[in-house]
């Protein structure tokens, strides 16, 4: 067994001459990987219980082990732990530090195991912990959208088509479009659980070992599912690392749907939506200014996720099996990926905390663009025996006139509905009532007030 002395590399036995600085400098991981050191020292713990249960190792040497493994967990939670670049990374610092703590008997614990099947060990556990803690936030989400969304009911505001006026819509019923969003990010979280919920240790290098282990009884204990079926693909399968990359990147391209639809809203030509002092900025010029600059920053930091799931792509397109240095890299991405969006979720929060909607020019809105034309239609077809079509062309021509005298739909009068279309009566202008548009979307999943009482109340159940 090599002797780690003297401040020595793991292999200085077969690599004679120290390397540069610079490539030690490349090399080095331990600034981003450090935050593993939960998962390595659960991960070692379990994996020498294993040995010494498999009597690869005496009970001596396991509890040996264990003892220092706990006191280095210890003193890099109190953050006195001195981490050391030359020694690379992570795994391999606690495995130092583990020699000065108890000596020779610390060259155990790597007995049947490669850093390969060790690093993704560690990854994996690190990410089923924070796929699990993005759910929480966005069930955070999910709350205070439903809680604005049960306030604003009958909250009547026109929903858009090429942000141009097309039907009216409760604002419960808009925010539930989201909701609906932010369930099918959580779902996808959710089902890359399984692929996390394989254990990689005991693979090895990528052959697997000649000893006696017993991957079940790490599996078990560490709380993964199963073991992985075959060690080369274990060490140089990814695809879990890309699941959660896409998953971050579909959830933060909804943030940024509806941190862009905010900003509209708030901008001076919509006016439809108020936010509170605590989450805008100012000018530096201009005084009068109150800026959206937070819900820019969530329609910005998408752009940093998706370049992060490209990247991961494209380190993975040309890798022969089995593992590769290019590797390395996926935690950097993870990490960076993962914090953002953490910090994105967190900053959404706190603006639905701080936004009002402005219902009064909500409803104005919604009384401009002819937005019950398609009631009318509609109504041609169910009263009047029409196809769809010719009620099409009887309500354009209606339209048209109303456009020509500069009058709302529900300001006309019926006698100058009937020059049109004869058949009509004083019963069509409650078609025009914006409220009674909203409540003939009776069908399974429109926007009808009773439609949306049901769905909040559905899914506050399951939240």
């Amino acid at each position: 067994m090599a002797k780690n002395k003297n401040n020595q590399a793991i292999w200085s036995t077969r690599i004679k001459k120290k390397a540069s600085v610079l490539f030690q400098k490349v090399g080095s991981s331990i600034e981003i990987d450090k935050r593993l050191y939960k998962e390595d020292i659960a991960g070692s713990i379990v994996h020498v219980e294993m040995l010494f249960k498999q009597k690869i190792i005496s009970f001596r040497v396991k509890n040996k082990i264990v003892y220092g493994l706990k006191k280095i967990e210890k003193e890099i939670s109190k953050n006195k732990f001195e981490y050391n670049k030359k020694y690379e990374d992570i795994h391999i610092n606690i495995e130092k530090k583990l020699f000065q703590i108890i000596g020779e008997e610390a060259g155990y614990i790597h007995t049947a195991r490669s850093r390969n099947d060790q690093v993704i060990t560690d990854f994996k556990m690190w990410m089923k912990s924070a796929t699990m803690e993005i759910n929480k936030n966005l069930d955070k989400i999910i709350k205070s959208t439903l809680k604005i969304a049960e306030k604003n009911i009958e909250t009547i505001m026109p929903g858009f088509t090429h942000l141009k006026n097309a039907q009216a819509v409760s604002l419960a019923h808009y925010l539930m479009a989201y909701v609906e969003m932010f369930i099918r990010d959580k779902q996808r979280f959710q089902n890359n659980l399984k692929s996390l919920n394989e254990n990689p240790l005991g693979v090895a290098a990528l052959t697997g070992t000649s000893f006696n282990i017993d991957r079940n009884f790490t599996t078990k204990k560490l709380g993964f599912r199963n073991p992985t079926n075959n060690s080369i693909d274990t060490v140089s399968d990814r695809d879990f690392v890309l699941d959660f990359l896409y998953s971050v990147s579909v959830c933060s391209m909804h943030i940024s749907r509806i941190a862009e639809e905010l900003i509209i809203w708030n901008s001076d030509g919509f006016n439809l939506i108020l936010l509170s002092d605590k989450v805008v900025t100012g000018s530096s010029i201009m005084p009068q200014k109150k800026n959206p600059d937070l819900l820019e920053y969530l329609r910005g930091k998408s752009g940093v996720t998706f370049g992060n799931l490209f990247s991961m792509l494209t380190i993975l397109k040309g890798l022969p099996l089995s593992y590769f240095k290019d590797l390395q890299d996926d935690k950097e991405i993870v990490f960076k990926s993962n914090d953002i969006l953490i910090n994105c979720l967190k900053i959404f929060d706190e603006i639905l905390n701080n936004v009002s909607p402005n219902k009064k020019k909500m409803y104005e809105l919604a009384n401009t663009g002819y937005i019950t034309a398609t009631d009318l239609a509609d109504y041609l077809v169910k009263n009047h025996a029409m196809s769809f079509r010719k009620a099409y062309q009887k309500t354009a021509e209606i339209v048209n006139l109303a456009e020509k005298n500069k009058k709302k739909l529900k300001e006309l009068k019926i006698d100058e509905l009937k020059k049109i279309e004869p058949k009509l009566t004083n019963e069509v202008l409650k078609v025009f009532d914006l409220k009674n548009s909203i409540n003939s979307k009776k069908s399974y999943g429109g926007t009808s007030f009773e439609n949306i009482k049901k769905m909040i109340m559905k899914y506050k159940k399951k939240i």
